[in-house]
């Protein structure tokens, strides 16, 4: 194989600006999911309708990433960033200046359409920018923006609508977006393999047919993931619609594509056990990405009184023990297998989901944050070694597709794990909440015994017989409730166990690859 093609601009530069615009639309997943209430306000509509903000952007980014890697072939790698780029930009400001709803949902599905192009485009950009025997460490700065992105979303989203207004979770991509536009349209060049490549795949039919199915397939799986909870699941005709369309999209897809010479999603990449493994980690991995990014802030402000901000930095620490990692794993992948890494990653987020299990009333800040420093610890391992794994085996000209399918179960992974925590949350609490109720009962001994204890605190407070009464059952029935809160957060956390260490086995079936001098790019 021939060495990766270099550029005349300092790889570093390159791939600090690709991480920076990944950063921008990894961020966006998230940035808006505290604003919904802001943005119902302020354009008077529910949140339920402003939900959609959220779901439109992932259906739409979910949908590009099956024809990323045709139209990054058809038109070149920069070229296609490039655009992608400014149609996230720009659609980004509009968004902040949307006059409705119908307006903002339109713009956000153009922001998602642009945004999910950069992602996979930006990693083969990385890779070709590198000489092989640095490519994990341009992997680690791609890294610290997709993984880091999630964990500021939310504070970040928050304290704009705090403070400023929620229009901002969206203008804040017009500076970025419009100086790293201009920076990697004058320092990215396309390798002259690349436009030899472009030339000779110029007949070459794009699969249309295989597109509409795993567009629709995709995007039906993300509106049923995203609003199945909400709209209670099977009792809405509308997800009972979305499910059916995806079920159908999905049996049609896969002969489909299996067929094809040159299929829109190479399923056969899926089905090859290097690569396959890869998938279903990552799968993984974006489950407890997105599932933690978005429950723990939730359980700390439910449950311990923690303000948006306390929450945000609850999260830095482990953000800032990522960005650590990530140098520390790229210097490990030229020396250490990546199924070792993988595992190892696997059962140090395990760790840290199963001391979760152990929350309680009245943890300090420095127990959750410890353990969400575990888990900044695990992904990178995870991260980094999933990157190198995939790529190995798979050809040059199909790592546009390597890296489309890898992001697709990342974003997958990603709404798969929320969906499940939801769910989860929402069933054990109801559980909790009926076995607890047995024991509180009002002619019970020790529901008497607590009862009059509370009345005697409360009216030695100064309150009168009557209220302090009113006040012991008021506190009772608060204590219930944050224990059932809690109990059911556990709950969570053990099923995020479950799929950490199912990662482990996963991780023995992937092959040796060369480290080192050897490109993971193919053969």
């Amino acid at each position: 194989m021939s060495p990766a093609p270099r550029h005349a601009a300092n790889p570093w530069l390159i791939a600090v600006l690709v991480a920076l615009a990944s950063f921008m639309e990894v961020l966006d997943t998230t940035i808006a999911n505290v604003a919904l209430p802001y943005i119902a306000g302020g354009m008077g509509v529910s949140q339920d309708d402003a939900s959609w903000v959220v779901t439109t952007y992932l259906v739409s980014n979910a949908i590009i990433l099956t024809a990323s890697s045709f139209l990054a072939r058809r038109l070149g790698r920069k070229t296609f960033f490039l655009i992608c780029l400014a149609l996230f930009t720009i659609s980004s400001v509009l968004c902040g200046f949307a006059p409705n709803l119908e307006a903002l949902l339109l713009l956000r599905v153009l922001q998602g359409l642009g945004g999910g192009g950069m992602v996979p485009v930006a990693q083969s950009i990385l890779a070709d920018s590198f000489p092989p025997e640095k490519r994990g460490q341009g992997f680690a700065l791609f890294g610290v923006a997709v993984v880091v992105a999630p964990v500021v979303g939310p504070t970040l989203g928050g304290w704009l609508s705090d403070n400023i207004s929620w229009h901002w979770c969206f203008l804040i991509n017009g500076p970025v977006g419009a100086l790293t536009f201009v920076l990697i349209g004058s320092l990215l060049h396309d390798a002259p393999a690349e436009a030899e490549q472009r030339r000779h795949r110029r007949g070459e039919a794009f699969d249309w047919i295989g597109f509409a199915l795993v567009a629709t397939f995709l995007g039906a799986l993300e509106v049923v993931l995203d609003r199945g909870l909400e709209d209670d699941w099977f009792a809405s005709s509308f997800i009972v619609a979305a499910a059916t369309v995806c079920a159908l999209a999905f049996v049609l897809m896969i002969p489909w594509e299996m067929t094809r010479r040159n299929p829109a999603v190479d399923l056969r990449m899926v089905a090859s056990r290097q690569f396959g493994a890869c998938f279903l980690v990552m799968l993984a991995t974006g489950a407890i990405l997105m599932a933690t990014t978005q429950f723990l802030p939730q359980l700390v402000q439910a449950d311990f009184g923690y303000t948006a901000t306390w929450a945000g930095l609850m999260l830095s620490p482990g953000g800032l023990v990522t960005m650590a990692m990530m140098f520390v794993v790229a210097r490990l992948s030229t020396r250490v297998q990546p199924k070792f890494m993988i595992m190892a990653g696997a059962l140090v987020i395990a760790a840290s989901m199963h001391q979760m299990t152990n929350v309680y009333e009245g943890l300090d800040f420095w127990f959750l944050a410890h353990a969400r420093m575990l888990t900044g610890v695990g992904l990178p391992l995870i991260f980094l070694s999933i990157t190198a794994a995939s790529y190995d085996g798979i050809p040059p000209a199909r790592t546009d597709q390597a890296s489309a399918l890898i992001n697709a179960a990342r974003n997958t992974g990603g709404s798969i794990g929320i969906s499940l925590a939801s769910n989860i949350l929402a069933h054990r609490e109801q559980f909790h909440q009926s076995r607890l109720v047995e024991h509180v009962v009002p002619s019970g001994v020790a529901y008497q015994d607590t009862l009059q204890h509370l009345v005697g605190w409360f009216t030695a407070q100064g309150s009168p017989p009557g209220l302090a009464q009113q006040q012991a059952a008021a506190w009772i029935g608060r204590q219930v409730q944050a224990q059932v809160s809690l109990l059911a957060y556990m709950d969570v956390f053990w099923v995020l166990t479950l799929i950490s260490l199912a990662a482990v086995p996963l991780a023995l079936t992937l092959r040796k690859v060369r480290l080192g001098g050897a490109a993971p790019m193919g053969h």
